[in-house]
């Protein structure tokens, strides 16, 4: 068996990154993909680390610590513009996932499925990671380069994600297309964050995630979007022609056709939500 590690401070987390670990936070991933064998790697256990955890209000916007867990985010009092990840929040597992279940670890997890993605991109998310040499951020977009893979190099650490104050008042929802209700690997899910002034959009931020290789944002839409009155016909500006960065793929959830008639659908079902 592996060294088990557990810092109480985030300089012993990353003296340990010296030499490789496996990172662990809320286990939902790692335990999962270890049943019926011995755990060899050394392991890096950072949820005793304090620094890593809780949101808070700071200058230009909101810092949301690595470790924080899905039920934390739904409990925490935050504005509307966090609504979309709320939603997201409540669709990660079950009760008991989202108890332990960690901000960071869906995202270093890397899963074209993951869930609380989409709503970061759509809040224009930027990663804060740390390493013994010092701190880097970098915007969402840049640090998941593919299905199980991040711009993290040998002795970083995902620290916390910071999302911009916006400028004018915002929006967001998220919804989710599974096989069922709960408990379920999305088929396509999307997530939509607009800025409003004068009752119209003076920014959207548009993102799907489940349908390519990454989950992927919408610039197309989103310039479609800008200026329209915030109404029911919203929903029309969605075309098509806007889903030119995805590239659904056939598996067992379903085709690549029908993923993108479902991404259709949910946009136009989630920018009806926001305008009512």
């Amino acid at each position: 068996m592996g060294a088990y590690l557990r810092p109480r401070r985030l300089e012993e987390a990353l003296l340990a990154l010296d030499r490789p670990h496996v990172v662990l936070a809320g286990g939902t991933d790692f335990y999962p993909a270890r049943v019926g064998r011995a755990i060899e790697e050394d392991v890096l256990d950072i949820g005793a680390l304090a620094a890593l955890r809780g949101i808070s209000a700071v200058a230009g916007g909101w810092r949301l610590g690595a470790t924080t867990t899905w039920s934390e985010l739904v409990e925490a009092d935050l504005p509307p513009l966090f609504d979309g990840l709320k939603q997201a929040a409540r669709e990660v597992g079950g009760r008991q996932i989202q108890n332990v279940g960690t901000l960071a670890g869906n995202l270093c997890n890397a899963s074209p499925a993951a869930d609380g993605v989409p709503c970061l991109l759509a809040l224009d998310a930027e990663v804060e990671v740390a390493s013994r040499t010092g701190a880097r951020r970098l915007a969402l977009g840049q640090f998941i380069t593919g299905p199980r893979r991040t711009a993290l190099k040998p002795g970083e650490l995902v620290v916390a994600l910071h999302v911009p104050r916006p400028a004018h008042p915002t929006r967001s929802a998220f919804l989710k297309l599974g096989a069922r209700r709960y408990l379920v690997i999305s088929i396509a899910m999307a997530a939509a964050t607009v800025e409003i002034a004068d009752d119209r959009i003076a920014a959207a931020r548009v993102a799907v995630g489940a349908c390519s290789a990454v989950a992927q944002r919408l610039p197309a839409l989103e310039a479609a979007l800008a200026g329209a009155r915030v109404d029911r016909s919203l929903a029309d500006r969605v075309d098509p022609a806007h889903f030119t960065p995805l590239a659904p793929i056939d598996d067992v959830r379903g085709s690549a056709s029908y993923r993108s008639d479902a991404v259709l659908v949910l946009l136009r079902r989630l920018l009806t939500s926001i305008a009512s």
